[in-house]
């Protein structure tokens, strides 16, 4: 075999891996694409919802707004009534910052659409005040300096109004030890567990748990 022919060969067999390596990286990123990015864009023919006509009663007033049904409580209340004090944290019933109470009851207003609580009595942290005198749980989170940031305050000070009620009813929590009483003894375990589904990335809990024991009437 001369050199030219050697010379030849070798370049088809160059040419030959580059191919391969080629051909493979291709057929790779065929599979890892998603299949609405090599379909081109996806249009949505689906048409929205019609908008309906809800009444919420919020902090004693009564509003009526024409929703999409999708729209969560937590949007109308913030985007359509203006009432920010209810945050949008995580947006996934994670964090607490949006918590509100409806009849009494805490809840997490992202998680829950404003269509399901027509007629319903809801209260946000706008609504706890009475003109100039703050309510008892606001009173103890500002003695206790039971925030930092205060972005989850809101939140935390509407599922303690809700904690009290229901440890009040005798409603028992995970760590309770004794189930034949009718209200257990809110230990720092007790009001640790009932408010676990409200986050303070500040970490202010030591500072938390001594204003909720103000305003159950506990020592701290």
């Amino acid at each position: 075999m001369d050199e030219h022919e050697s010379a030849t060969d070798l370049n088809s067999i160059e040419v030959t891996r580059r191919t391969v390596i080629e051909t493979g990286t291709t057929a790779l990123l065929l599979t890892a694409l998603p299949g609405a990015a090599l379909a081109g864009p996806v249009e949505d023919k689906e048409p929205s919802p019609p908008a309906v006509k809800v009444d919420l009663q919020i902090n004693g007033h009564s509003h009526s707004l024409v929703l999409d049904p999708r729209t969560t409580l937590l949007d109308a209340l913030r985007e359509h009534l203006a009432l920010t004090g209810s945050k949008k944290g995580c947006d996934h019933g994670q964090c607490g910052a949006c918590t509100v109470l409806i009849e009494g009851r805490r809840i997490n207003s992202c998680l829950t659409l404003a269509v399901m609580h027509d007629g319903e009595s809801i209260t946000t942290i706008e609504g706890l005040a009475s003109g100039d005198h703050l309510h008892p749980v606001q009173t103890a989170f500002v003695e206790h300096d039971g925030f930092q940031c205060g972005y989850c305050t809101s939140g935390q000070i509407c599922s303690t109004i809700g904690m009290l009620a229901e440890s009040r009813l005798g409603v028992p929590s995970y760590v309770t030890e004794d189930l034949t009483r009718p209200a257990a003894e809110l230990s720092d375990a007790e009001i640790r567990e009932r408010m676990s589904g409200n986050i303070c990335r500040c970490a202010a809990y030591p500072n938390i748990v001594a204003a909720i024991k103000q305003a159950a009437g506990l020592p701290t």
